[in-house]
């Protein structure tokens, strides 16, 4: 009888799991039909998955049951204080003169690129929880961001490191595409956005080594070492990658998420020197080390690509792994100096323009 009512029980929550799944706009969609035939002609795919460059074990050597323990004891996984913001204002944004170029981070791997007149946003993830729901995931870290997505202005362009929920989110996306000129995202991505209400004119996809021109801007999708997957069988179906920039004057390289890998000093002899460097830094762990760098790594991989300024991301916002939250920034500070590395370490909301002093306190110190 007690295991009928047991079995019973656990049968009803995989039932509603089930329901939600195929239901919920959430999870988007996969792609078929010519959208997945032209998929299959990359030089990326094969065995009807995407593929790194080199083998990549994303399960690592995870331990489930010792990681959900650690997950779950708070220890300081995340700070016991809503971390600072920096507010802007829309004005400030709608005046920046084409001849500048501006970073500013809105945490995460969130960030507003304004650059030869043209305004980009990289992975709006401008949620609450990176999670198909509020259930399901950690808050942020900070109680407002540097400007709330209502007060955002006309963007020319949105660009996609890959599905995951921490970088492509529906209710950010949601909110946004009717005032994006254009979206630009890895292969198989566009599945997800038409799905949620994007035109389908709006949207270039684009494999490793595609190239495509903004106005002055050339947009570039790279190699990453990492994965996709929004659901529990579509792992690999999408591509994931990083971005390079080019400006008129200034060259900027987004890594997305990605281990440290040969992609790095390959994009540096191709595209380098940069500028800056946008390094994914945060939500590694000994038990997936081909999926996320190390700060030390992610500090070698700023001297692979060739660049004069390092902009560590990936943290501070969100917790997605086992380490304390300040660790990849101490980490990669010490990292940074010790091979003479220039480092910004803004606070969220804290604009970065190249040429100029950059932001660099130690904020996390409270």
């Amino acid at each position: 009888m007690i295991l009928g009512i047991i079995a019973s029980f656990i049968g009803m929550i995989v039932f509603v799991v089930l329901i939600f799944m195929y239901t919920s706009s959430e999870f988007g969609a996969r792609p078929s039909g010519d959208h997945l035939r032209k998929i299959e002609s990359s030089n990326n795919y094969s065995n009807g998955k995407f593929q790194n460059k080199n083998s990549t074990d994303v399960s690592g050597k995870m331990e489930w049951g010792r990681s959900l323990r650690e997950y779950m004891t708070s220890g300081n996984k995340v700070p016991n204080w809503s971390i600072p913001v920096k507010k802007i204002t829309p004005k400030e944004i709608s005046t920046t003169p084409d001849t500048l170029t501006k970073v500013t981070w809105f945490g995460h791997s969130a960030l507003l690129l304004e650059m030869d007149g043209k305004k980009i946003f990289i992975d709006p993830m401008l949620g609450e929880v990176p999670a198909p729901h509020p259930l399901l995931g950690s808050k942020r870290f900070n109680d407002t961001l540097p400007l709330s997505i209502d007060e955002i202005p006309p963007l020319d362009a949105v660009l996609i490191s890959h599905d995951h929920y921490d970088h492509l989110d529906y209710g950010s996306i949601q909110k946004l595409k009717d005032r994006v000129g254009h979206f630009y995202v890895p292969l198989g991505v566009s599945a997800h956005l038409i799905s949620w209400g994007v035109k389908k004119e709006v949207i270039t996809e684009m494999d490793w080594w595609d190239t495509t021109s903004l106005g002055r801007l050339q947009f570039t999708a790279a190699p990453a070492r990492h994965f996709s997957g929004r659901g529990i069988t579509d792992r690999f179906k999408t591509q994931w990658s990083s971005w390079i920039i080019e400006g008129s004057v200034d060259k900027i390289y987004f890594s997305g998420d990605s281990g440290y890998d040969t992609h790095f000093k390959e994009i540096g002899d191709k595209y380098g020197p940069f500028d800056l460097a946008i390094m994914e830094c945060g939500q590694y762990d000994e038990q997936w080390p081909l999926i996320h760098m190390m700060p030390e790594e992610t500090v070698q991989a700023t001297l692979d690509v060739k660049a004069d300024l390092m902009l560590p991301i990936h943290w501070g916002s969100f917790k997605l792994s086992l380490h304390a939250w300040e660790d990849p920034i101490e980490r990669s500070t010490i990292a940074a100096k010790t091979n003479g590395v220039k480092m910004s370490t803004p606070i969220i909301g804290e604009t970065i323009t190249i040429g100029e002093d950059v932001p660099n306190s130690r904020w996390w110190e409270k």
